[in-house]
């Protein structure tokens, strides 16, 4: 049985909205930073940096997913929005192979969910790209 591309997109946003989660508490500390990234964060204001950029774009994901699955009006082309979400799927690909080589347990741990976010993507743009 087929999931619609509705489910995907629900999933994945949720899954970004956690995501999102995870980065403000490495944000306020909760989380280690030194835990992320490659271990190699080695100062707060590294930290600040790279916790913003990331909460940006995962920010900017999630928009583009809610784009997507119609769920808000977009001023973007159709077409816009599944090419920047094909890009989204390299990054995941990648992040994926990143992650398979990382050195801490707990970022190795993330190879599961970037795993899980391509695939998502993959079937959501094949699915509204036939």
């Amino acid at each position: 049985m087929e999931v619609n591309k509705s489910a995907y997109i629900k999933i994945l946003t949720s899954i970004s909205i956690v995501a999102v989660l995870f980065h403000i508490s490495i944000l306020m500390k909760i989380v280690p930073y030194e835990i992320t990234w490659g271990g190699k964060l080695k100062t707060d204001n590294e930290m600040y940096v790279f916790e913003i950029i990331s909460i940006l774009i995962n920010s900017f994901f999630i928009f583009m997913l809610l784009l997507k699955g119609d769920y808000i009006k977009s001023f973007f082309s159709k077409k816009s929005v599944s090419i920047i979400l094909w890009i989204f799927f390299v990054i995941f690909v990648l992040n994926t192979i990143g992650n398979l080589f990382a050195k801490t347990t707990f970022e190795k741990g993330f190879t599961i969910l970037t795993l899980v976010n391509s695939i998502l993507l993959w079937k959501i743009n094949k699915t509204t790209n036939r």
